[in-house]
């Protein structure tokens, strides 16, 4: 490895060319030196698990299901009794106050308006009813 000077014309051009090889060799060993020093990841997350038990689950009794039809015309129906909307609530009130609250399926016509299917999950939101499923998807595709 030697170092150019220039010709022995005497030429007093200045030299444009770097030599990167230096620079090059600084940057392999500092990566290197970066590789080994960073710590071996472990993907592993570490959970407080509680103890096992020989003890089955507690058994319970499934909620009731209660089904809601709305009707084409925003008829309810109570699992077949027609409600109107005051009962409707008195009943999401009471629900509510309920240890295990009812399961609640809500099953709206295909050609009712959106305002009766809306108004009936508000209802049951501003009472605390959390256990809603909306069934009969399939007559809308």
């Amino acid at each position: 490895m030697g170092m150019n000077v220039g010709d022995s014309k005497g030429d007093n051009e200045p030299m444009v060319d770097i030599n990167t090889t230096p620079l090059i060799d600084v940057m392999l060993v500092l990566l290197i030196m970066l590789i080994i020093t960073i710590p071996i990841q472990t993907h592993a997350v570490k959970l407080d698990m509680p103890a096992p038990t020989d003890a089955p689950p507690p058994e319970t009794a499934p909620p009731p299901v209660v089904d809601l039809e709305i009707d084409f015309d925003g008829t309810i129906l109570w699992n077949g009794e027609a409600i109107n909307m005051a009962t409707l609530e008195s009943r999401f009130r009471y629900d509510s106050m309920q240890v295990q609250q009812s399961e609640y399926h809500i099953r709206p016509n295909r050609l009712v308006q959106y305002k009766y299917v809306a108004g009936v999950m508000a209802s049951a939101q501003r009472h605390g009813i959390f256990k809603i499923g909306i069934i009969g998807n399939e007559q809308y595709m």
